[in-house]
């Protein structure tokens, strides 16, 4: 598990994580289209990256990286049929932390001492137990003598552009398939990496039928579904004012992650994930999305808020018993939807078994924090982590076993489904904690708290006067001195960046994505392990976290003070105990 080292990109690589994927999912884009095929020569891979760069209105600076972008896209298809054991995974001594890797070095390389300060030892990790040979080194001449051997068929490669530059001669006259991730930053010491991007590398196989899946493409089929229009074709014409008010609800803002998660573990246990939806799944993937914004009209109420999607709340709008009245639509108008699926009885008995659990998971939460702010007291973070296990993990968990009951495939991947989601709840609650609080959240005073791990956090690592302040502010009590606690946005934020609570949030982060991803390690369907995979890349790096370390990528580096050890041993032993 590794977290930043405050680096950020050389300037002729884009700066940030969401531009260099949109410049990669445009790529791909274009080799879909134009038929690319490698390999090719330098002056023609120029004249290709030319055509990407001012079709896609991207800087003439990011010239070379995007060439290498190209390249890998072209040989992508063809490293998926190679098997493992016949592929090399190389990479740079400059992923280490110079000053404090232990490892030795002999002909060969480095030779990692697992001590767990870079992500050298989770990618050797895992490349080995899947069969690769790995390298640490540079230089050529130790490659092209394994490729000689006739042992090596293809070779996922970590490298500065630079050295991609100077090699590229050599594995083009191999006509060697390879793809390269491009480091971070071209100085070599304490280097960083789109780690996602080498995970996916890594893991590429042709038996992952849903590799070649747009995810972006059926993320935004699935929201198309949530106009008014479209979800008349799905539930029928509404009824009388309250299915009105409902309908319109349904169709306000949102990113229809639940949703789409159902529809994707549908995709990726049906025989071919490339096929059209069917018309039980959309009505599967609106019944999940009903008994969230119904959740989400209850919560406004519980919570007293009046704003949401920054517009007023329903209860705000229509008044506290409509909006009951119309939540309590919505739940009853989700279970109609899953049975009125033309599925086999026994799959419908299943998907309202999955609903009606997962409903009283998240009520029991919810429950929970109802209990506490009516006596609030400061929580240790662990008690907001569990609280978000019952929370918010079983939404995600009943939108991917719908998908999976409807492609009748539930039993086989149930327990790395819970697991999964159970961590990917959780990170995205820190991730909307972490929201906000963040710059872009206005200054408004923090009237009413609720359970926040960025707040436990900053409690429990403030002193003195702080840890006063915090306390009462858990409280919502007057100080020691009986003088009104400042509870402005502003002030919480200063005091979590001075304390590093922000830094140690995101470690959390990282670390339940992490744990998410390794979930998934026992699950024999190609398919959905890998679609999983991305889609936790998917979900996060849509879901920019904003005013909080903009410096840096927190997933691209390394702390140093040992505090990511720290945190996942944290994590490791919440999930032991069952609680996330």
């Amino acid at each position: 598990m590794t977290t930043a080292r405050f680096r950020q990109p050389k300037k002729n690589i884009p700066q940030t994580k969401a531009e260099r994927d949109a410049l990669l999912a445009y790529i791909r884009d274009y080799v879909e289209r134009e038929k690319t095929v490698p390999p090719l020569g330098l002056d023609e891979l120029r004249v290709h990256t030319e055509r990407i760069l001012e079709g896609s209105g991207t800087n003439a600076i990011y010239h070379d990286y995007a060439g290498v972008l190209l390249n890998n896209e072209m040989w992508r298809e063809t490293l998926s049929t190679i098997p493992y054991e016949r592929r090399l995974l190389l990479m740079p001594k400059c992923l280490r932390v110079e000053d404090k890797c232990p490892a030795p070095f002999d002909e060969f390389g480095l030779l990692c001492k697992q001590c767990g300060l870079c992500t050298i030892q989770d990618f050797q990790n895992e490349a080995e137990s899947l069969g690769y040979a790995v390298l640490v080194a540079e230089g050529s001449a130790v490659v092209m003598s394994l490729i000689q051997t006739g042992k090596i068929e293809a070779i996922v490669g970590i490298s500065c552009l630079p050295v991609l530059e100077r090699t590229f001669p050599y594995v083009e006259a191999a006509a060697i398939p390879s793809v390269a991730v491009p480091l971070l930053q071209d100085d070599c010491i304490d280097t960083t990496v789109d780690i996602d991007w080498v995970w996916e590398y890594i893991h590429l196989t042709s038996e992952d039928k849903t590799r070649r899946l747009n995810l972006n493409a059926l993320h935004e089929e699935v929201r198309a579904w949530f106009t008014v229009e479209g979800l008349e074709k799905v539930m029928g014409p509404a009824e009388g004012e309250t299915e009105t008010i409902a309908r319109d609800w349904l169709a306000r803002a949102g990113k229809r992650w639940r949703p789409f998660l159902t529809v994707a573990a549908y995709q990726a246990l049906r025989d071919n994930p490339e096929d059209a939806i069917p018309d039980d799944i959309r009505k599967i993937a609106v019944a999940v999305e009903c008994f969230h914004k119904a959740s989400l009209i209850h919560d406004d109420i519980e919570d007293q808020d009046e704003s949401r999607y920054g517009e007023k709340t329903l209860h705000a709008e229509h008044g506290i018993p409509v909006a009951l009245n119309v939540g309590d639509l919505m739940i009853g108008e989700g279970y109609r939807l899953i049975g009125a699926c033309e599925a086999a009885p026994e799959r419908i008995t299943e998907m309202l078994l999955s609903a009606s659990e997962g409903q009283r998971e998240l009520c029991r939460g919810q429950g929970s924090e109802l209990v506490w702010s009516a006596h609030p007291e400061p929580l240790k973070s662990t008690q907001v982590l569990e609280i978000f296990r019952q929370k918010t993990a079983p939404a995600f968990e009943v939108a991917l076993r719908l998908g999976a009951s409807c492609a009748g495939k539930l039993e086989e991947v149930a327990d790395a489904m819970h697991a999964y989601s159970e961590s990917l709840g959780i990170a995205y609650q820190i991730r909307d904690d972490m929201d906000d609080l963040s710059e872009d959240s206005g200054e408004n005073n923090l009237e009413t708290i609720r359970p926040s791990v960025l707040l436990a956090t900053t409690l429990e690592r403030a002193k003195g006067e702080d840890k006063e302040f915090m306390k009462a502010l858990w409280k919502r009590q007057p100080q020691a001195d009986n003088s009104v606690v400042d509870i402005s946005v502003a002030r919480v934020r200063a005091l979590a960046h001075e304390v590093k609570a922000d830094d140690r949030c995101m470690l959390m982060l990282e670390t339940y994505k992490e744990t998410a991803i390794r979930a998934l390690q026992g699950l024999e369907n190609a398919n959905l392990k890998g679609l999983l995979r991305r889609v936790v890349g998917k979900i996060f790096n849509d879901l920019e976290i904003k005013g909080w370390c903009r410096e840096f990528e927190v997933r691209n580096g390394l702390r140093e003070d040992g505090e990511a050890a720290e945190v996942t041993e944290e994590v490791a032993e919440q999930a032991a105990a069952g609680g996330g």
